[in-house]
């Protein structure tokens, strides 16, 4: 028996709300180990629609225990009106079975001021695409050892001391900029507002997760965003600003690495990518609109249209590489339906030579160009299929040919955004053929 880690390979977007519920559908407890409220997943259960921002895919499934660890940044008022969003769906949260990483750091009211002021203060051709949800001042924050964490607010008196401290130093900042101060009383009234509804979720995710791996009990660590936007290995600086390959898994849930088990990367079947930054395969032409409209590729969180290419074999190699992917779940096969041909790129040139990796410098990342091969599409439906034979010849020739490319193979088919329209290969959680 196995724990798995659930990531994206590509930047995002990938798909991975239907796989996580899957999934989540097996575990017994559900972690959510990075990132903030700047993503999302979509989750289709019995034709209900349920949007998840901070809230693990666990909640909607009231036998199992979801944490949101202390490698996320939390906004605690986007987090209470995500909790009561889910709440008006029927679906129960409470402290029994969500906890909260006491040692999370906070997303405060200033830090989304800082994030649009720093974005609207950038060259055009500097700007990074941020979501503007303070999300990478709160990392800024915490790795420079000043960030509010969640504890903090236990100490009213201790709070009030470190808000000064970190105002005294943003403030600084915004004026700088020419942009207007912000108080700190405004901020400290608003924690002392809501900490009273947020406190009780608080607890100690490594201990739970010790007793779980005592108790033999299978965990699901759910990523946010995709291995290139992750803040080494992605296409920096138009990234997000934690680490998103499973080695963050261990680290942002308070766990031994060894305790992270079966690395599951979630792969859209074409590519797509939201905001700004470098994108090879970009489609510019009528397929990539057609592959939007048909895939609905807007942002779960932001709702921003999502940029649409064909599929990277070379980018997402990568990404298995370094994140430690053992197979990948591959989505939204159907999109492709009824297209002449599909191309995959294979490799990329960049003056006069080849590279059979993505580069890391960033006047390289924009300028290179892909090598394409072109494969023969299909003209029949693979919408909803949950089994090989109910896949056209030529759509599973497409899916072999990506496994070889990859280097990894196909452990789940998604046909569709309903759970059981499913092709299951291997089963994460026994890591066994079915």
């Amino acid at each position: 028996m196995l724990n798995v880690a659930v990531i994206g390979s590509q930047w995002g977007d990938e798909g991975k709300g239907k796989i996580v519920d899957w999934l989540s559908s097996r575990a017994d407890v559900v972690v959510r180990f990075q990132g903030g409220h700047n993503a999302g997943h979509t989750l289709v259960i019995d034709g209900v629609t349920y949007k998840l921002h901070l809230l693990p895919s666990g909640v909607v499934r009231g036998e199992k225990l979801s944490i949101i660890g202390n490698g996320v940044v939390v906004d605690p008022w986007a987090l209470m009106k995500e909790i009561e969003t889910v709440r008006a769906q029927g679906v129960s949260i409470t402290p029994d079975n969500l906890i909260i990483a006491e040692n999370a750091n906070l997303i405060l009211p200033i830090h989304p001021i800082l994030d649009k002021a720093l974005e609207a203060a950038r060259d055009p051709s500097g700007k990074i695409g941020t979501t503007g949800r303070g999300i990478g001042p709160a990392y800024e924050d915490k790795v420079a050892r000043r960030g509010i964490r969640l504890c903090d607010l236990e100490e009213p008196e201790f709070l009030k001391e470190k808000l000064d401290k970190l105002m005294f130093h943003h403030n600084a900042f915004l004026r700088g900029l020419g942009a207007d101060e912000v108080g700190v009383d405004d901020i400290y009234t608003k924690l002392m507002e809501i900490r009273e509804q947020i406190l009780p979720f608080s607890g100690v995710p490594w201990k739970v997760l010790e007793e779980a791996r005592l108790s033999n009990k299978k965990v699901l660590f759910e990523g946010a965003q995709g291995v290139m936007l992750d803040v080494d290995h992605g296409t920096y600086p138009f990234v997000t600003s934690s680490n998103t390959i499973a080695a963050q898994a261990a680290s942002g849930a308070g766990v031994g690495p060894k305790s992270v088990g079966y690395v599951l990367g979630i792969t859209k079947a074409y590519t797509t990518r939201v905001g700004t930054g470098p994108f090879p395969t970009e489609l510019h032409d009528e397929i990539g609109e057609q592959i939007g409209q048909k895939g609905h590729e807007f942002g779960t969180t932001t709702g921003r249209k999502r940029r649409c290419g064909w599929f990277d074999a070379v980018l997402v190699r990568q990404a298995v590489k370094v994140a430690g992917i053992d197979g990948i779940a591959l989505t939204k096969l159907d999109v492709l339906d009824g297209l002449d041909e599909i191309k995959i790129c294979v490799g990329y040139e960049l003056n006069g030579e080849k590279y059979d990796y993505y580069p890391a410098h960033q006047k390289h990342q924009a300028e290179i160009k892909p090598v394409y091969e072109t494969i023969e599409g299909w003209s029949e439906t693979t919408y909803g299929a949950r089994s090989w034979g109910d896949l056209p010849a030529a759509a599973i020739k497409y899916v072999r040919r990506i496994e070889e490319l990859i280097e990894t193979q196909v452990t789940l088919l998604s046909t569709s955004p309903e759970r059981d329209d499913t092709i299951l290969v291997k089963d994460p959680f026994f890591s066994q053929v079915v």
